[in-house]
């Protein structure tokens, strides 16, 4: 576990965090989704490239405002940038999606950029993302791995804080929405925190997901009558997970409702554990995408100011009780 950091990734962590330390970031580098989501409402097989941008610097304009950063992706993403109220910059160096000619979900770097090109194009840090559980084939692992130190050695050549991102799935038959994959979800966590907070990575964030699937633990709004854990023990679960590392943790949205988030976040706070802040994705911005796309971009900027701003602030509420990432366990400077 690194226990100093260099004067450049000290300078992007700060630049992506609030003035208490806090990394209240947005999280808008989704691709495929947010294909997925306009094509829906649009009727269309595909959306075109320019209202995914469009959507993109609306969202960067006026959300940014109540962020302390927001993570933005090179496809459709760098128009946006321009939009950011002068907060700090995370550009996504992966390739988004997998389908059935990649059921190995082996990750791929975007074609054309480098650390040293996503640095030059304004970022303070950089985000990749990882599909990862130690369930599947060693060779797919280690592939994974190799690729996480290639990026690492990367940002570290070029003095740039690295956000690792890291999302279990099955392998087993069982579905990720079942109540299997969820009673495996916690060791997929541990596990992935475990290896990927080792020194050889070069990673300076872990961006993690909470690890217990909400619509299984009893007394949540998400819970539909099928028991894996009573409230008291997804607390212990969380905590337990928090304390596998010595890095800074940011937790992810997963595309649930900001309502679901903010409680998540919650159960978080009650745990105790250490976290540094969070990478909100479509929790806040994701009912917006209807309205853009049968009113137009006066409808949805009209719906960030009130909607989309009430559900980043939300969050921010919860965030005065993360911890700065410079409080990190391991961590100086």
């Amino acid at each position: 576990m690194p226990t100093k950091l260099t004067p450049g990734k000290i300078a992007g962590l700060n630049a992506v965090s609030n003035h208490r330390g806090v990394i209240a970031a947005l999280a808008m580098d989704q691709r495929d989704p947010l294909e997925k989501m306009l094509a829906k409402e649009l009727g269309v097989s595909e959306p075109p490239a320019e209202k995914i941008s469009e959507f993109k610097q609306l969202v960067a304009k006026v959300l940014t405002r109540q962020a302390s950063s927001i993570l933005l992706d090179v496809k459709y993403g760098l128009p946006a940038t321009k939009f950011i109220n002068g907060k700090g910059l995370l550009l996504a160096y992966e390739k988004a999606g997998y389908g059935p000619r990649r059921p190995d979900r082996l990750p791929i770097a975007s074609e054309g950029w480098s650390a040293l090109r996503l640095k030059e194009a304004g970022a303070n840090a950089i985000k990749i993302l990882v599909y990862y559980t130690p369930f599947d084939k060693p060779w797919i692992n280690e592939q994974k791995k190799a690729w996480v130190e290639r990026i690492g050695a990367e940002c570290r050549t070029v003095d740039i804080p690295l956000f690792l991102e890291f999302l279990g799935y099955d392998v087993h038959g069982e579905g990720g929405a079942s109540i299997e994959y969820a009673r495996r979800k916690p060791e997929i966590l541990f596990k992935s925190i475990e290896e990927f907070s080792k020194e050889r990575y070069g990673v300076d964030v872990l961006k993690i997901e909470i690890p217990v699937q909400m619509e299984f633990v009893e007394g949540t709004s998400a819970y539909q009558g099928q028991r894996l854990h009573t409230r008291a023990e997804a607390i212990e679960t969380i905590r337990a997970a928090a304390a596998l590392t010595g890095l800074p943790i940011v937790y992810l949205s997963a595309g649930v409702s900001s309502q679901l988030f903010v409680e998540t976040l919650e159960l978080a706070v009650e745990s105790g554990a250490d976290f540094h802040g969070v990478l909100c994705g479509r929790a806040a911005w994701q009912d917006g995408v209807p309205v853009y796309a049968k009113h137009g971009p006066a409808a949805l900027e009209d719906w960030l100011n009130t909607t989309g701003l009430q559900n980043v602030e939300s969050v921010n509420k919860v965030l005065e009780s993360a911890r700065p990432w410079s409080q990190a366990r391991g961590l100086q400077g």
